[in-house]
């Protein structure tokens, strides 16, 4: 019986902890172009309005060849601090298909969560829950029906300058 197991156990090789975030990765990347085409969309600041009546805010930071730099809100602030809450800024790795988040902000930074100088697996662990986090926002907002099709830019208002004689 023990040799069944042992040759079952060979057959199925068991996923590690970094083949499983890199999972998530990849899954979150599926969800993310499902919604935003992101090559399509300059530096600049978005708003999708969609059936749950929050302002979704995409913050387009940076756009290289081969990523780009996002932030993802709500219009809503911490009465604490005055950040988005909650907020998580994105890095799409486009030839590679991830999607990371490089840090969230969910009622409390990263240093509030796991200290200034955290051991490996605490920084692990974090990341496994704001990519987990990510990936079911952004099956939420699939559900609501934010996408391409309600993304408008924010464009800055213009202040009118007068010049003095």
């Amino acid at each position: 019986m023990n040799a069944v197991l042992s040759r079952r156990h060979t057959r199925f090789p068991r996923l590690s902890r970094l083949g499983w975030l890199m999972g998530l990765y990849a899954e979150n990347h599926a969800k993310l172009v499902g919604l935003f085409d992101m090559r399509a969309l300059a530096p600049g600041h978005y708003v999708s309005m969609a059936g749950d009546g929050l302002e979704l805010h995409l913050e387009v930071i940076e756009q290289h060849r081969y990523t780009t730099e996002l932030r993802l809100s709500y219009a809503m602030l911490d009465p604490v601090t005055g950040e988005p809450d909650p907020s998580a800024h994105v890095r799409v790795y486009h030839d590679a298909q991830q999607v990371e988040v490089t840090h969230c902000y969910v009622g409390r930074r990263w240093q509030d969560v796991i200290g200034m100088n955290p051991p490996p697996d605490a920084v692990f662990g974090y990341r496994f829950r704001i990519n987990t986090f990510l990936g079911k926002w952004l099956d939420y907002l699939a559900q609501q029906g934010h996408g391409m099709a309600t993304v408008q830019e924010l464009r800055p208002a213009v202040t009118a300058v007068s010049k003095s004689a």
